[in-house]
């Protein structure tokens, strides 16, 4: 089975979609597929058609001269990576062609597809006009919005199978004319065997810091807006009330991270919060083993209603003690009192109650790490997920056994 993935980046570049991709590469390759992998013009301007990283190949796609129109500037990466893939598909001469979004992807995989004669798979990880959305850069229900929803729903329609990570995107995509049994979930997941339980503070680190006695609530990852960062800050003060020893720690940065520090500056809470900026990667889970409980305040909206993130799963995976906000992403994810504690969304006060009761209630903790685990461990695993593409591939291809 030859499978060629048609990708809007990839590593060397590090974010949520390029670590999926990698994973799921991983496994393929582990059920003795061949995978091969072209980027579009938004992996950026590159002298090299060709570049191996981390042990896989991928074809590139030349920048050249985008428009800097909206409608031009799309257009001209579906031509781009249209063209690219004529010259890769003779070369390797793949059985399937598995498009992952956006929908720029699919529709020059669709080109390709008809023109080669092979079936296309469109996978959808998120609706990008949400995101822009939530980044500013569209209106809701704009005209921007309706035709890239337009484009997303055209290749939804015409791609002879779609695979999305969560339910949530599944029911949306249904809710479009898609029939049902074209859409199969491929949900996130964690690797297991990069995650341990039981890491210890370290506490230099913490000295640091300037947390020593403190118990420690907080966030790890980037800071946007749909994150709800800023109702995490908002109950601070009742928290705090409560809970004198307690300090909030945010480590990352991102769009939010001036707008953030000014909130804790209104809010009159700078000395309950620390702020550590980025922090390298291979430090990352020091930060980690400092906290006595991971909170995720998002907001509710599309976005996170449809999507399911993947830094809970990471935390459940090293038995951590969570809350979360219960957007519709996470309630794919957390089971309330079970696997973690759910809270109102964009309700300062609601995760402050929610998240004292969790600090006050320590004997519980064990009981939620040890179902955390064990939720991952047999459900939210890579081998587990990509495992659903079999049955995928080989209807398409004709050979049930691929």
């Amino acid at each position: 089975m030859k499978v060629l993935h048609v990708l809007d980046h990839s590593i060397p570049l590090h974010s949520g979609y390029t670590f999926r991709t990698r994973s799921i590469l991983r496994e393929q390759r582990a059920l003795g597929w061949e995978t091969f992998h072209v980027t579009g013009a938004k992996q950026g301007a590159t002298d090299a058609l060709e570049e191996t990283v981390d042990g896989l190949h991928f074809y590139r796609t030349p920048a050249g001269m985008l428009s800097k129109l909206p409608v031009l500037s799309q257009k001209d990466v579906i031509d781009g990576l249209a063209r690219r893939l004529g010259e890769i598909i003779p070369k390797i001469k793949p059985d399937v062609l598995h498009a992952h979004s956006p929908s720029l992807n699919a529709i020059a995989a669709l080109r390709a597809g008809k023109r080669f004669g092979i079936p296309v798979v469109y996978e959808v990880r998120a609706f990008w006009e949400d995101a822009a959305v939530d980044h500013g850069t569209t209106a809701e229900n704009g005209l921007r919005y309706k035709l890239t929803r337009a484009l997303e729903t055209y290749a939804l329609k015409q791609a002879d199978a779609v695979t999305t990570i969560c339910e949530g995107l599944r029911r949306d995509i249904v809710a479009r004319g898609i029939p049902a049994e074209k859409v199969t979930v491929i949900p996130n997941a964690v690797d297991i065997e990069k995650f341990s339980i039981g890491g210890t503070a370290d506490m230099e680190l913490k000295t640091r810091l300037g947390l020593q006695g403190s118990r420690l609530i907080g966030f790890i990852g980037s800071f946007y807006a749909y994150e709800g960062l800023d109702i995490l800050l908002r109950a601070v003060p009742r928290l705090a009330a409560r809970h004198p020893d307690l300090r909030v720690l945010l480590v990352g940065g991102g769009p939010q991270d001036e707008q953030l520090r000014g909130l804790a500056r209104e809010l009159r809470i700078e000395d309950s919060v620390v702020f550590t900026g980025r922090v390298p990667h291979d430090q990352v889970q020091k930060y980690y083993d400092l906290l006595d409980v991971l909170v995720y305040p998002r907001s509710s909206m599309r976005l996170t209603d449809l999507v399911t993130p993947l830094k809970p799963l990471e935390a459940m995976a090293q038995g951590r003690v969570l809350a979360a906000s219960d957007v519709g992403g996470h309630l794919e994810l957390i089971a309330d009192g079970k696997t973690g504690v759910l809270f109102k969304a964009d309700d300062p006060d609601a995760l402050a109650d929610k998240v004292g009761a969790l600090l006050a209630s320590r004997q519980e903790w064990p009981h939620l790490r040890a179902a955390g685990r064990k939720y991952v461990e047999s459900e939210r695993n890579w081998p587990v997920s990509v495992a659903r593409y079999k049955s995928i591939y080989g209807r398409l291809t004709g050979r049930p056994g691929a």
